[in-house]
């Protein structure tokens, strides 16, 4: 039986492996254990690990400005795809930031990534193609 837990520091090394057999996923040294423990305590309450016999098969990160949500990192292990399980992790996220009068979220999906656009547009969320991300990133700060 699947379990939806908040997500804690000390699930770290059991969702890091999640995300790195995940396919499309990208990680970089923002997902460091230091950053991620930051992540989450900067964000309560807004991300989730899926459990099932003890073993982390879904995982996702919630978090916000204050003004928008951001939901990032969502994966869930083959094994248990195709289940809802990615829809209600998600929809935990969405649900946090509703707590918080947090109505709007996004998301990225790596262009290539057509699995992954098809489930968040099967799921209600909207292509936008009238945004350009743009980012910066400065290799001597000590946050990463």
């Amino acid at each position: 039986m699947v379990e939806i837990f908040p997500f804690s520091p000390s699930d770290y090394d059991e969702v890091m492996a999640l995300w790195q057999a995940t396919e499309g996923l990208t990680l970089r040294e923002a997902d460091s254990r230091d950053a991620v423990t930051r992540y989450l305590a900067r964000n309560p309450r807004l991300s989730f690990i899926a459990r099932d016999g003890g073993r982390v098969v879904g995982a996702v990160l919630g978090g916000t400005d204050g003004r928008r949500g951001y939901l990032q990192h969502l994966a869930v292990a083959p094994t248990h795809r195709r289940r809802g399980l990615g829809r209600s992790l998600a929809g935990r996220v969405l649900e946090g930031l509703g707590t918080l009068g947090i109505a709007k979220c996004h998301l990225f999906v790596r262009r290539e990534h057509a699995e992954a656009r098809e489930f968040w547009e099967r799921s209600g969320w909207t292509v936008r193609d009238d945004v350009t991300l743009m980012s910066h990133s400065d290799s001597a700060a000590t946050n990463p």
